[in-house]
């Protein structure tokens, strides 16, 4: 590489900049502990409560909200790829983990939260900007007291499957 294609790569022509603006998460979490959880996602997705700021961050939304069963949308950009053109694969990772974890949400009690315990993810496809849009489904497997299990899959524009995983969430807060 020579220094006449270094300096072209920071060109004022190849500069991006994105602004992201959030809600103070704390008060929110409050209000949303609450709140059933189902009440408190469809208090997000509707509007009435603040997304959290990472979702705000990565840009995904939740497009199905059902009793056990989430569906989180991302319209693909270039600010989410790695250096070989592809989204980085925490990009996924983000959005089927949130989508399972909201699944686990939306059955659980006022004072009840959970926290991911672990993520074993299966990359089958890789995504990109060329992908369209992008869902991530999370569905409760098992609904235990301490632990709880989940299955979530990433499908493409096209809906072919691009990530497989599984998650094991710890049940915190009130008991049932």
């Amino acid at each position: 590489m020579t220094s006449d294609d270094q300096l072209d790569l920071f060109s004022p022509a190849q500069r991006r900049e994105r602004i992201v603006d959030w809600q103070v998460p704390a008060p929110v979490a409050r209000v949303a502990m609450g709140l059933s959880g189902m009440d408190a996602i469809l208090g997000i997705r509707d509007g009435r409560l603040p997304p959290p700021p990472f979702a705000r961050l990565i840009g995904f939304t939740m497009a199905v909200v059902e009793p056990g069963r989430i569906v989180m949308e991302l319209e693909p950009r270039e600010d989410l790829e790695n250096t070989i053109g592809l989204l980085h694969g925490a990009t996924a990772a983000a959005l089927i983990d949130t989508a399972m974890g909201c699944a686990i949400s939306t059955r659980l009690e006022a004072g009840q939260s959970s926290v991911t315990l672990d993520l074993k993810m299966t990359f089958l496809r890789p995504l990109s900007t060329r992908s369209g849009l992008i869902s991530a489904e999370g569905k409760v497997m098992k609904l235990g007291r301490q632990t709880s299990y989940t299955e979530g899959f990433v499908r493409d524009g096209k809906g072919a499957l691009a990530v497989h995983a599984t998650a094991t969430f710890s049940m915190i807060g009130a008991t049932t």
